[in-house]
This record gives structure tokens, C-alpha cells and sequence, in this order.
């Protein structure tokens, strides 16, 4: 008599499994996450799936291993390198994550496109079939003439393509919808995910290919399926974006490879996704004249600086002013208007305070304090800073305006695009002068609103 299927409750957080349904998973705490799956059958197969991580290498000491630095292969999108550090690796597995429509699939399929005519890819879609990517190939004026296409979502059938066709550069998308007949639970189950990506990420060590897995989102914005498929990779990257807004960020939250929170910034056009070399013109508003309560900062996204307009609208407020902020943080915005009134006289307590990073850019650094400070001045006096200014800085609860890291990248970058007059750190005045550009040290904010009222 065949012996009946034991049910097991599988938490799709952290993969941990309950005998029984509970609100809380007992491992990660996590309310409402356990569903309901078969438990898998001791076998065999089990040892066998993992037989190839048996064989350990022998130990070797540290200083005697050679290394040397990984090549790169660019991927024809220049933004897309960025983010990646240079380009693909081989053997490297990266998961790209990204709201429904964001863009995904677009980027990865002009990317394998201008990688075609160097090595062989190949593009396995598991949510569309062959003819509706023929069809956004079409769309987007791409050849295609050398990329291979599998429409599949076993897991077994996916790896045997892989052996035969031996591509260099190889989509999964997306690794939710796969699925391995050596497990009985559904496509995008926790087992499922796990075990699907294990494989792959086996064989693109073994073979040499590279590859990215496409992951769904939660509602939350955060990757669907175990926190372990986020670990086994060697880079995470989030497609970021209003769907109302025709730009994109391509952020790299963990890279093995290459620098952590590296941007790429890309514009969606009809004919997909294009690079902006200047993404700097994005943050930046094209004011006739210049107005008060605007502010032009410097930050850091990665290696990669970037001029942002910060906005500030100081308004008569009632009883219980209020303080908001878009692209900021809101409680450290809160302490700099206690900082603005304690060390230099301005005093907000009866105003309402309104700041805003101005083209949706979420700044989280604290070198925007300075900018801010400078705005909401502005903002109250009525009076507008001149023309070509920037400023950035680390402000302290003393009053002291604190060096922000890379201080001479920011001041070579805003001269680059034309700015001439900026105040920063006296810890960040550079010790030669910068053609075209005038740079005033401050110490405390007390120097900094006098040297702008001079201005």
C-alpha cells in the first residue's frame, strides 16, 4: 500500500519548515509566511545532487594561491558595465530583480543582442514563449541574429541545453517559474527556488558561463523566494524606477566583482533602454533665474558622483508645524532644523518645512545636510543663492560642518559641469586651486550662512 504524503509547512522567508501552520515561522519570526508543501522523500538523489561539492580541494595556504584580476567581457551597454564593475565574469551569477514592467527583460535582451556577435548566448524565457520575445526583439530593432532562444521551465531540460549549446553568456528568466523533477512541490516554492539556483549556479561555476537570473519582487519591493538565493550569487541588482517617469536606476546591491551601490542610469525610449552619460542633468532643474530655496549638492552613488538639487519651501504654518521630506530622511531633517535654530538664529518652530530631492533620487548620505541647511535658508529669507553654486557637508548636533568622503572628486565634477562657487568642508578645500571654481572652507554652520549672506 503506498504510504500516504506527509504536509509540511515550508516559511518562504527563510526556508525553514513547521509541522503544523503558524502565524509566526519559529525560525525567522516572520508573520503569515509558512505554506503548505509535500515533504520530499528520502533518497539517493539527494547525495547525488551534492556529490560534485563532496570533492573538497586541499588545503592550501593563503599567500600561495594565485590570483589575478578577473576579465571582463563588456556587455555593449556601458551603464549596465558600471553597475557590474567592468563587465560579465565568467562563471559569475547575477540576479536582477525589478518591478513588473520596469524594464528587465528589455535591458538583458539588447544586452545579449550586442554580446551575440562576440561569444554564444543563449536567452531561456520561462513566462513568455519564443514568438512574444521575437516580437519586443522586433520592437526594439534589434538583429537577433545569433541569439538562441529556449522556451522551457524544467529545470533538467534547461541544464542539458546549457551542455550542448555551451553558451558564454546565458538569462534565466526568470528563476521563479522553474522548476526540477527531482522535487514535488510547485514552481516558485521555496524548495524550488533554492534548488533551482543551486544547480545553475553549479554548473556556471563548473562551465565557465555566465548568468543572470531574473528574480520577481514582493509587494515590498524586496526579492521573492529564500533570503539564501540573495547569498549564493555573486551580484544583486535592483531595476529602480517610477513607471510614470521614462528613467531608470539599475542599483548593484551586492557585487563580488565590483563596487556596492554603483548606479546606472538609463533612459527608456521605443527603442529600449539607452545610457545617460550625464545623469547629473536629471537631478538638476532648468530655472530661468535662480530661485529661493534651492540648493545645488554633491553626492556620492558608488564611485560615481552626482549633482542634485535639493528644494526647500519654508510656509506660515499653524499650531503643529509640519516637517516633510521626499528623497531625505525625515527625523534627521528634524535635527538639522534644531541645529539651524540653536547655532545660527533661524528659527522654523512655528513654519512649515517641505524639502525635496528633486528627480525622485533618494540621497541617504549625510553630506546633504550642508545643502539642506543652505535651502531652507533661503527659503525663509526669500533670497536666492547666486548662480553656479553647490554645497555639501556633514553637519553635527555642535554645529560643526564635518568632511565628507572624496571631497575633491565632488568639487572636480561640479566644475566640470560649469559650477564656480561652492561651500564645503574647510577638511575638503582642496590645497591647489580648481580652474574656474571658488571654494569656501567652513567649520561650523554659524560660517556658512555668513559666507552665503556675502555672496
Amino acid at each position: 500500500m503506498a504510504r500516504e504524503s506527509k504536509t509540511l509547512y515550508t516559511c518562504r522567508e527563510c526556508g525553514g519548515t513547521s509541522p503544523k501552520w503558524l502565524g509566526q515561522c519559529p525560525h525567522c519570526k516572520a508573520w503569515n509566511t509558512l505554506d503548505e508543501s509535500v515533504a520530499e522523500a528520502a533518497a539517493g538523489a539527494g547525495k547525488n545532487r551534492f556529490q560534485a561539492l563532496a570533492r573538497s580541494q586541499p588545503v592550501a595556504t593563503l599567500s600561495e594561491i594565485e590570483a589575478a584580476d578577473v576579465e571582463r567581457t563588456p556587455t555593449g551597454q556601458e551603464e549596465l558595465d558600471r553597475v557590474l564593475g567592468g563587465g560579465i565574469v565568467a562563471g559569475g551569477v547575477v540576479l536582477i530583480g525589478g518591478d513588473p514592467g520596469i524594464g528587465k527583460s528589455t535591458l538583458l535582451l539588447q544586452a545579449l543582442d550586442a554580446l551575440s556577435s562576440r561569444v554564444p548566448v543563449l536567452y531561456v524565457t520561462g513566462e513568455e514563449s519564443g514568438a512574444q520575445v521575437a516580437l519586443r526583439s522586433r520592437r526594439l530593432g534589434l538583429a537577433g541574429t545569433k541569439v538562441r532562444v529556449l522556451a522551457e521551465i524544467q529545470l533538467e531540460r534547461i541544464l542539458a541545453a546549457l551542455e550542448t549549446e555551451a553558451p558564454a553568456f546565458c538569462v534565466i528568466d526568470s528563476i521563479q517559474t522553474l522548476y526540477s523533477d527531482q522535487l514535488s512541490s510547485a514552481p516558485g516554492s521555496v524548495a524550488q527556488v533554492r534548488e533551482c539556483a543551486a544547480q545553475l549556479t553549479r554548473v556556471a561555476k563548473t562551465s565557465g558561463c555566465a548568468m543572470v537570473l531574473v528574480g520577481h519582487v514582493t509587494k515590498e519591493g524586496a526579492l521573492a523566494g529564500p533570503r539564501v538565493l540573495e547569498h549564493i550569487v555573486d551580484a544583486v541588482l535592483y531595476v529602480e524606477g517610477d513607471t510614470h517617469s521614462s528613467f531608470r536606476l539599475v542599483r548593484a546591491i551586492k557585487n563580488r566583482f565590483g563596487a556596492v551601490n554603483e548606479i546606472g542610469v538609463f533612459a527608456m525610449t521605443e527603442r529600449g533602454l539607452k545610457g545617460v552619460s550625464n545623469p547629473s542633468a536629471i537631478f538638476l532643474s532648468t530655472h530661468g533665474e535662480p530661485v529661493p530655496g534651492s540648493c545645488v549638492m554633491v553626492t556620492l552613488e558608488g564611485t560615481r558622483p552626482l549633482l542634485v538639487e535639493i528644494q526647500a519651501l519654508v510656509d506660515s504654518g499653524g499650531p503643529s508645524p509640519r516637517r516633510l521630506s521626499v528623497g531625505l530622511d525625515r527625523d534627521r531633517l528634524a535635527m538639522l532644523l534644531a541645529v539651524l535654530h540653536r547655532h545660527a538664529g533661524v528659527a522654523c518652530m512655528d513654519q512649515d518645512v517641505f524639502v525635496n530631492a528633486v528627480g525622485g533620487v533618494r540621497i541617504g548620505e549625510p553630506a546633504a545636510d550642508l545643502a539642506v541647511l543652505l535651502a531652507i535658508q533661503g527659503s525663509l529669507r526669500g533670497r536666492a543663492l547666486p548662480r553656479g553654486f553647490f554645497a555639501f557637508g556633514e553637519v553635527g548636533l555642535a554645529g560643526e560642518v564635518r568632511p565628507a568622503p572624496r571631497g575633491q572628486e565632488r568639487l572636480r565634477e561640479a566644475a566640470k559641469l560649469g559650477f564656480s562657487v561652492a561651500v564645503v568642508p574647510q577638511a575638503n578645500a582642496p590645497k591647489k586651486p580648481i580652474e574656474g571654481l571658488t571654494v569656501y572652507g567652513v567649520e561650523r554652520i554659524e560660517q556658512a550662512m555668513d559666507v552665503v549672506r556675502g555672496l
